[in-house]
């Protein structure tokens, strides 16, 4: 397992946050694994760990938003990587055209319909149908080999 993560970790990704609502209240966790999966129609993939305790909590709500973060927002990456109640505390954010918690500030956001969950060894993986989505301006939040850093054409 530690050479497969050492491989692996040579995969530059971008990070986003998934928020959802849970009964009203937003919940959300920080993840590297997400993807462009569909353009017609346009679906997105995500990959939350089994260990989760945010993604259970947002199934229900059928409907979640993947926040692409900038350079300047690894606090907010840290914090939803936190096994914590509300991460939300401290961070600006909004509700989104297609009614999940947007994080202001971020490069980008995919708000999303829960089309599919499927079984994935320690993870799952999950498919959106995108409802909704916009850009911010900014240089992306890249996670490589275990760090942060940043993109500069």
């Amino acid at each position: 397992m530690t050479r497969f993560r050492d491989v692996l970790g040579r995969f530059a990704t971008g990070v986003t946050v998934v928020t959802a609502f849970q009964r009203g209240v937003p919940v959300g966790f920080t993840c590297q694994a997400f993807a462009s999966l569909s353009l017609s129609p346009p679906m997105v993939a995500l990959v939350p760990s089994k260990t989760s305790t945010s993604w259970p909590r947002m199934i229900e709500a059928g409907a979640f938003c993947v926040n692409i973060l900038t350079e300047e927002q690894q606090a907010v990456s840290e914090t939803f990587g936190e096994r914590r109640d509300n991460k939300f505390e401290g961070i600006a954010w909004h509700v989104g055209a297609a009614g999940t918690p947007v994080i202001d500030g971020c490069l980008a956001w995919v708000e999303c319909a829960l089309a599919a969950v499927h079984d994935a060894g320690d993870h799952e993986l999950v498919t959106g149908r995108v409802l909704e989505l916009g850009v911010g301006e900014g240089s992306p939040l890249i996670f490589f080999r275990s760090r942060y850093g940043t993109f500069r054409p």
